[in-house]
């Protein structure tokens, strides 16, 4: 491909300016602009649609964002720690 100097690049703006006018150069300058943002926005979309998610870490929730299935499990293992220390209290008794 041949190398464009600065005399070829200045022709080439002063016939784009005769052909279509100083007006309408910014309108298709910016028109162009966003038809490429749109294209860069729409095929980033496709590649993240094609790989794979990787799964994030969870994150450290506070106490109070506990799911309901996790406050069960910690009530119950509290339950559970409870009766280990209350059976030796009542002397090993069975329950009838």
């Amino acid at each position: 491909m041949a190398d464009l100097g600065a005399g070829e690049i200045l022709i080439i703006a002063l016939v784009l300016v005769v052909l279509f006018g100083s007006k309408k150069l910014p309108d298709m300058a910016r028109s162009i602009g966003r038809s490429l943002r749109v294209f860069k926005a729409e095929t980033t979309k496709l590649h993240e649609e094609d790989e794979p998610r990787a799964q994030p870490a969870p994150a450290a929730r506070p106490a109070s964002a506990v799911s309901l299935e996790e406050q069960a499990r910690q009530l119950e293992e509290q339950a559970a720690r409870l009766r280990a220390q209350a059976a030796p209290r009542q002397g090993g008794e069975q329950p009838a």
